[in-house]
């Protein structure tokens, strides 16, 4: 058993790694937008995933009823997170795992490189994972002299092409496929000449591609969608038969987790094996669900090891708002629904996790202070509809609003004079905590009238104010408010609500 503390640490310890945006989400939106060819790939991929996710998800009439199921099942995991931990280390290390704590990335990566020395390999082969992603597990290798190849199609496309991924489940989603076959033709050794851009062609040159890696890698590295406390199970759900492949064949098999992605029993995957590749592909099933629990001789890997990775999630679950954001399976139903992220991509985001999830998950697991993160929870309309496709629930809208609240309380923690939109705030205050007060300045719509001028609108505020207008324009307000009208239409004292001989009219008609 761990000696590993598995309480809530007494200060949060944040994460690092790729969690962190290099710019404001602002600036590089503006950047990627201007990339047409981006928005028609996010346009026409986005649309079609969630027409098929649409279509799938109206033949369960008990859809609700499962979003609930997950919903609870996954709070209750938070609720019992360090309990589950210590249930799962004992069940793992029993059938013949070895469990490695990581406080962080550099632990991680730190860890599985010691562990791919030992073997004395220079070459791995990696399952799809978002959380050797996140702590930056290819580059901290290549830097040791081992080589990583990725064996997901779209992982593959976007490590051929020197990229980055920008979606959770399509990393390759800004790409179309002429765009593919020309990375094909420039980057792998063995591709055909005469190379077309038929989907089934290209696929089949991947397959090529990866064959003799499949068939020589002694080492394999994966994530993990779940871990099943009860058993010490570990499960993976793809669609290509890449990840049976890497779990199957090599000698060793290291898989790094995030702690969040525990499950208390196996009575419970049978919800999320409903929820998620509906949410996630717009399929009834996944193709391809590999389970292992610890080693069996003679079959598969024989050295097995898992990476329970924090790097800020026990940051994020001390947020008692925003902890519900680790509750998230990874589908990213909330990105193919979301306006902001279809024109403007993943890329913009700058972790990992972008869309509406990154929006409230890297700045919890980084901390709102975090270089240019405190920006993230801003790149939302709140339209809520995230939360409506979410399968478990995450209302993402209200905790994008927590965290603006918490970077509005950081900011002004700097400063020892009141910022402009204190001014605002308190001005705002005064006016509707009295209806004599909003009513006096109603008086001055007048003057809004002639700052828009003759075009009746007003193309250029001052201060704060002015970032609206940099990208609109506001109408020029009304010659009178609605109270102003009543009082003229309806004689009420000075403009403040219906007069006695109205409210006695009203009550009779009652």
């Amino acid at each position: 058993m761990s000696g590993t503390f598995l309480g809530m640490p007494a200060l949060p310890v944040y994460g690092h790694g790729n969690l962190n945006a290099t710019e404001p989400f602002p600036k590089a939106a503006h950047r990627e937008l201007g990339n047409a060819q981006l928005r028609a790939n996010l346009g026409h991929a986005t649309h079609t995933i969630r027409d098929k996710r649409l279509h799938v998800v109206s033949e369960l009439p008990d859809w609700e009823d499962m979003r609930d199921a997950g919903s609870a099942i996954k709070n209750a995991t938070m609720a019992n997170l360090p309990a589950l931990l210590e249930q799962f280390e004992a069940n793992f290390t029993a059938r013949g795992g070895i469990i490695h704590w990581a406080r962080d990335a550099q632990e991680a990566n730190q860890v599985v490189t010691e562990l791919i020395q030992a073997t004395g390999e220079t070459e791995v082969v990696k399952v799809k994972s978002m959380a050797t992603q996140e702590i930056g597990l290819n580059e901290y290798l290549e830097e040791q002299g081992i080589a990583a190849f990725e064996t997901d199609l779209a992982e593959l496309i976007v490590q051929l092409d020197h990229d980055k991924p920008s979606h959770i489940l399509v990393p390759a989603i800004h790409k179309n496929r002429s765009q593919i076959r020309e990375i094909f033709l420039r980057e792998m050794e063995d591709v055909d000449p005469d190379l077309t851009n038929e989907p089934a062609r290209l696929a089949e040159a991947a397959r090529r591609h990866l064959r003799r890696k499949f068939l020589t890698a002694k080492v394999a590295v994966s994530g993990a969608n779940f871990g099943l406390a009860d058993t010490g199970t570990l499960a993976v759900v793809e669609s290509e038969g890449n990840g049976r492949m890497c779990l199957t064949l090599p000698e060793t098999l290291i898989t790094v987790m995030g702690i969040e992605k525990l499950l208390p029993s196996w009575r419970d995957l049978e919800v999320f094996m409903q929820l998620l590749p509906r949410s996630s592909t717009g399929e009834r099933m996944n193709p391809y669900t590999s389970l292992w629990t610890g080693t069996t001789p003679g079959d598969g890997p024989q050295n097995v090891h898992l990476v329970l990775l924090d790097n800020g999630r026990t940051a994020a679950l001390a947020d008692e708002l925003g902890r519900t954001a680790l509750n998230c399976i990874r589908c990213s139903a909330c990105m193919n629904v979301c306006p902001v992220y279809e024109r403007t991509g993943g890329h913009a985001y700058g972790s990992t996790y972008p869309g509406p999830i990154g929006a409230i998950l890297s700045p919890l697991m980084t901390g709102i202070k975090s270089e240019e993160n405190n920006s993230l929870p801003y790149a939302s309309s709140l339209c809520g509809a995230c939360f409506d496709a979410c399968p478990v629930k995450i209302n993402i809208p209200e905790i994008l609003v927590h965290l603006r609240g918490v970077d509005v309380d950081s900011q002004r923690s700097k400063v020892k004079v009141p910022t402009q939109m204190d001014l605002m705030m308190k001005g705002a205050e005064w006016a509707f905590s009295d209806g004599a007060h909003l009513n006096l300045l109603e008086k001055g719509l007048p003057v809004g009238r002639l700052a828009a001028g003759r075009d009746k609108v007003i193309k250029k505020l001052p201060g704060l104010a002015g970032k609206w207008t940099q990208s609109r324009d506001i109408p020029a307000p009304p010659g009178q408010s609605f109270r102003q009208w009543w009082a003229k239409e309806h004689g009420a004292a000075d403009g403040v609500g219906p007069s006695a001989g109205d409210q006695q009219s009203e009550g009779e008609q009652a």
